[in-house]
């Protein structure tokens, strides 16, 4: 529905985003190495199988994977599936999100909490993907769930600054956060209510956004407001 571009928040507390744009960095190397030769198998062995996570018995089971060298435990999967993408699209929209919204929250947070915050709206993504569809065999991967808890954060810490975005992917507007993000989860209800969900992990999505709310609460630095609480913005 809209693609972000930038918003006019400035950092306040921190010189420069650098757990940011260390995880933005770490996802395209992945990404890169998945392109230059890992097999679909091979991919699928770091990404997080509900049915295998639970305990079930998968279509392909871990040891399936082990003749290429890259089998790990189904608990490592709920770090590494965030790591992996499907294709450049998926990479360059988590990505974009990331870039614009995930500064102002490591701002809010510091360098070392951000980054745990990050992996931990990950985790709790994957897992809430899993209880909610715990037979299904497709391997879950993408950073969607983690980026979905920082805009849960960014809607908390900053409903009212102005975000610019491409609406509808080709019309330049400038719209409050609350109006651009609140669109954004919006959707992600509505689509866990379609009877077919189609390829999109929602339900991770939702799982995320629950998480970056919750963990918002306890993990801003002492004295940082919600809401944009006395703050004149222009």
């Amino acid at each position: 529905m809209f693609i972000p571009l930038r918003d006019d928040n400035s950092l306040k507390s921190i010189p420069f985003q650098y757990v940011t744009v260390g995880l933005i960095a770490v996802n395209i190397v992945v990404f890169l190495l998945e392109v230059s030769g890992l097999s679909h198998a091979a991919v699928a062995s770091f990404a997080v199988t509900p049915r295998e996570l639970l305990g079930g018995t998968a279509l392909l089971a871990p040891s399936s994977f082990s003749e290429d060298g890259y089998a790990i435990g189904e608990e490592a999967t709920l770090l590494t599936y965030m790591f992996f993408h499907a294709d450049v699209f998926h990479l360059v929209g988590n990505m974009l999100f990331l870039w614009v919204f995930g500064d102002n929250v490591e701002d809010a947070m510091g360098h070392l909490r951000f980054l745990v915050f990050y992996l931990a709206c990950g985790v709790f993504a994957a897992l809430f993907h899993a209880w909610m569809l715990p037979d299904s065999d497709l391997p879950l991967i993408g950073a969607s769930g983690a980026v979905a808890g920082v805009i849960a954060a960014y809607l908390m810490l900053h409903p009212r600054v102005g975000v610019w975005v491409l609406a509808f992917k080709v019309i330049p507007l400038r719209i409050t956060a609350g109006l651009a993000l609140g669109i954004w989860i919006a959707l992600q209800i509505v689509m866990v209510a379609m009877p077919d969900m189609g390829p999109v992990a929602w339900w991770a999505h939702i799982g995320g956004l629950i998480a970056g709310a919750v963990l918002i609460l306890f993990m801003r630095r002492p004295g940082v407001p919600l809401f944009d609480r006395g703050m004149r913005l222009a």
